[in-house]
């Protein structure tokens, strides 16, 4: 007896069957998969373990929510880019928080948490990112710019459009602020083994990447990985420094 699930595919039988698969289609398949290593299924699995142990928890390292669970201050006012469990998250540990999504069905889901848990320090906003990455004109960027320097305590960038927020909000940090960067492996050089990294020889993306990075290189970093993704918290220094100082924490 034989089972079929999903939907029955076609085969062609008068062929060998690498023939019959276009090369381009396995190419992409192996691209796919080419990161599914022993030790990346390894640390799938804690991943998945630990989102089922802290199911309220942001959805970055789990380094980095305990570093932010003791960063964070009652008194602090933050700005987070992608909302979320995040959203609650934060609202329960700060004094203000001003939250941007650009997907309308989850704005909604995320409003009706919000009052559920009769959540009432945080401004939420539905702003629409631009098709251009590059269009810092968006009203989702814009949000940044509404708020005064200085102004803010901490930034997450977990969102649309993040080399831009990330930019805008330099400024908005007051001495000492913490800009958290999610899937910063994506974008900047690190030492993180997760898939898609940027080596230390690839350098941060260019463009507005290379912009950013070449502010907060210069900052002290924690860098945070699970061997699936990575979350980095930068420092915003008090006065003047002459070089970066990082930290890397892994699985």
């Amino acid at each position: 007896m034989q089972f079929y699930f999903g939907r029955p595919r076609k085969f062609r039988l008068d062929v060998p069957r690498q023939e019959a698969i276009p090369p381009v289609k396995i190419e992409r398949h192996m691209r796919k998969i080419r990161h599914w290593t022993l030790p990346y299924v390894g640390s799938r699995l804690g991943e998945i373990l630990y989102q089922r142990a802290r199911p309220k928890d942001p959805w970055l390292t789990r380094h980095a929510n305990r570093a932010l669970e003791t960063l964070l201050q009652p008194t602090d006012v933050g700005l987070e880019f992608g909302s979320g469990r995040s959203t609650l998250w934060f609202a329960r540990r700060i004094s203000r928080l001003t939250s941007v999504e650009h997907n309308q069905s989850w704005y909604s889901h995320v409003t009706r948490l919000i009052s559920e848990e009769g959540i009432k320090n945080v401004t939420y906003l539905s702003r629409t990112p631009a098709k251009d990455e590059d269009n810092e004109t968006s009203a989702y960027v814009s949000v940044a710019g509404e708020l005064s320097d200085a102004s803010l305590d901490f930034v997450l960038i977990d969102g649309a459009q993040r080399a831009l927020c990330a930019r805008a909000t330099l400024a908005k940090l007051r001495p000492g602020g913490i800009l958290t960067i999610d899937n910063a492996n994506w974008f900047l050089p690190c030492r993180s083994i997760a898939p898609n990294s940027r080596s230390i020889s690839d350098g941060p993306l260019p463009g507005v990447w290379s912009e950013v990075y070449s502010v907060i290189s210069k900052w002290r970093v924690l860098w945070t990985s699970n061997g699936v993704s990575d979350t980095a918290i930068f420092f915003k220094p008090c006065g003047k420094m002459s070089g970066s100082s990082d930290e890397h924490f892994g699985i």
